[in-house]
């Protein structure tokens, strides 16, 4: 979902496109909470459309929570 869904717009390797890279560097200061709101949410005004009707907050920090950690490209221990 991650690649596929956010990639569409953040770049396959989520570096950014037409929306902003999504990469751990990039998210650092970003507050989770509203990271997860834009998530669920969306953001008015521009491209990034709310996906509330398509998963749980909990799947929505999830999210946050991998690609803070570098998903989809974290290697397995």
């Amino acid at each position: 979902m991650v690649r596929n869904d956010c990639g569409s717009c953040h770049g396959i390797r989520l570096t950014g496109g037409l929306g902003l890279s999504l990469t751990p560097e990039a998210l650092r200061e970003k507050p989770d909470s509203a990271l997860v709101a834009t998530i669920l949410y969306g953001r008015p005004g521009t491209p990034m459309p709310p996906w509330q009707g398509f998963m749980s907050e909990p799947e929505a920090e999830w999210i946050v929570e991998n690609l803070k950690l570098g998903f989809p490209n974290v290697k397995s221990h």
